[in-house]
């Protein structure tokens, strides 16, 4: 009769050992370090700036997307962004009607994007982007033709 209970204790001890030490474990994790990135971004992280300048680049992109193209001729194009070691990161195609506004946003964009390089000791590929050849409009969409 005394082997089962002490089979019983022994069992019930195991189980009390397993759940202890697994309650150990989260609150032991709780004091260590998160991962970077799963910190949030503040106001002075890279990440917050890299999303700043993504934000600006879409709206740029967007406000240009709405226009449509059926004359090439009433477009042109603009080198936007920088890379580390210098030249544009793209070009973007504008509708001419806007060049006053869109053209201080896109040098806006691009000053930020050489601060933001610099700031964070940005590297790139250094390959040099060529500046379009021409604009074609396909189906309502200015294309830019290199």
């Amino acid at each position: 009769m005394l082997k089962p209970l002490s089979y019983i204790s022994a069992v019930l001890f195991s189980v009390s050992v397993v759940f202890v030490s697994c309650g150990t474990a989260k609150e032991a994790n709780a004091n260590l370090p998160q991962d970077i990135a799963e910190r949030p971004a503040d106001e002075s992280s890279q990440k917050y700036d890299q999303a700043q300048l993504d934000r600006i680049r879409v709206s740029i992109e967007s406000e240009v997307a709405k226009e449509k193209c059926t004359n090439a001729n009433e477009w042109s194009f603009a080198p936007m962004g920088a890379k580390s070691c210098g030249g544009p990161q793209m070009y973007i195609a504008y509708p001419k009607k806007m060049e006053e506004s869109i053209l201080s946003r896109i040098d806006d964009y691009t000053e930020k994007v050489k601060a933001f390089n610099e700031k964070y000791g940005i590297m790139s590929d250094c390959m040099m982007v060529n500046p379009p050849t021409a604009i074609k409009c396909i189906k309502g969409k200015a294309e830019l033709i290199y």
